[in-house]
């Protein structure tokens, strides 16, 4: 309804102006003593005019070549042709306009040599009519160049809403992968470990009364530690880990012995060979990097070969890079308490590369080993 309204009013006013102008010039013809046939046609011309408006709009350059050949015969056909040059210099292409505009300019010289103006010589016509059209193709032309700039700022805007949609929902998903990304390095070691102990309880039942005691002061330190850890990834998510004024710890590459000693704890066998001078020499995205990737290890270790040796070397110097390899058997024997998903190490992976390093795992025939390289600077 609203769309119908708007078509109505933008065909009546054109017809209501091409009709007033066309009524006036009819009407000074008539008190300029124009009668008999000269003024039938004119009427006609009127008539005609305001007929042929709705076809002008939809089909400009053309209807106003026809509209110009009433204006041949009448100065009733004036103000149509008039409104049909404006509105094809709107738009079609400029020279289309132009050319529409010339045969206009031509017909009403033409209609002078018959229907003269009366004190008017045929030069100040025919000057007439070339800056009465040139000012129609100016102003057709000026609003058709308003209308594409308010077109392209339109769309502009339009596409910088969508970029800025696009943003926003890149960045919430970013976010939401790092969240992921953080809670799986944290918990699933911590997880990992309360698994292991409660296996032990599980399948071994006749365990001493001081053994069942130390598992579970363990169960509930371990489920403290993860408490706390989670909190802590929660604050860390918060804000910059690496801003000043943070007294949290963060964990790095000189924490590898205390997570070693878990490991051990839980029963599995760790032998590390560190070929590094100054572990806390390493960067603090290096260092955190590296400490993960070891996390990550271990606990795969645990959840995937049960009770096997692990082994870490490491080695580098600053200036080069640091390499990180850890290995352990594998193991038929399908005695994990935790089942894995595969995003640990698909997640681990992104983290490495984002930090500048590479990161490749494979499994042989006899051992599952895993490789990382981090850039150190010097």
């Amino acid at each position: 309804m609203p769309g119908e309204l708007f078509c109505a009013t933008r065909t009546a006013l054109p017809v209501a102006v091409v009709g007033l102008g066309a009524a006036a010039t009819t009407w000074g013809e008539f008190a300029a003593g124009t009668r008999g046939w000269p003024l039938a046609i004119d009427l006609a011309v009127v008539v005609a005019g305001c007929c042929l408006v709705p076809v002008l709009l939809r089909r400009p350059a053309a209807t106003t070549l026809v509209i110009t050949a009433l204006a041949l015969v009448s100065p009733a056909g004036t103000p149509a042709a008039s409104v049909g040059v404006l509105h094809t210099a709107r738009t079609r292409p400029f020279p289309v306009a132009v050319g529409v505009a010339a045969v206009s300019v031509a017909a009403h010289l033409l209609r002078w040599l018959w229907r003269p103006l009366g004190g008017l010589s045929f030069w100040w016509w025919l000057a007439l009519l070339v800056v009465a059209h040139a000012a129609l193709l100016g102003w057709g032309a000026l609003a058709e160049a308003r209308r594409a700039l308010i077109a392209s700022l339109r769309e502009r805007a339009e596409r910088a809403e969508a970029e800025q949609g696009r943003r926003v929902a890149e960045a919430r998903a970013a976010e939401r992968t790092r969240i992921a990304r953080e809670m799986h390095d944290v918990l699933a070691h911590r997880l990992s470990l309360l698994a292991t102990y409660a296996g032990a309880l599980e399948y071994r039942p006749g365990m001493p009364a001081e053994r069942v005691s130390e598992a579970a002061g363990v169960i509930r330190l371990t489920v403290h530690q993860a408490l706390n850890e989670l909190r802590d990834v929660i604050a860390l998510l918060r804000e910059d880990p690496e801003s000043e004024g943070t007294d949290r710890p963060i964990p790095a590459l000189a924490d590898l012995p205390e997570l070693v000693a878990e490991s051990r704890s839980a029963g599995t066998v760790v032998d590390v060979r560190d070929g590094l001078a100054d572990p806390a020499a390493l960067p603090g995205t290096t260092g955190r990097t590296a400490y993960r990737v070891l996390q990550e290890a271990l606990t795969n270790a645990r959840k995937h070969a049960p009770g096997q040796r692990v082994t870490i070397a490491l080695d580098g110097t600053p200036g080069t890079q640091l390499v990180i390899t850890v290995s352990n058997p594998l193991t038929d024997r399908a005695m994990s308490s935790v089942p894995g998903t595969g995003t640990g190490l698909v997640g681990l992976t992104e983290r490495v590369r984002l930090a500048g390093g590479r990161l490749d795992h494979e499994a042989t025939a006899r051992e599952f080993r895993l490789h990382a390289r981090l850039p150190w600077p010097a």
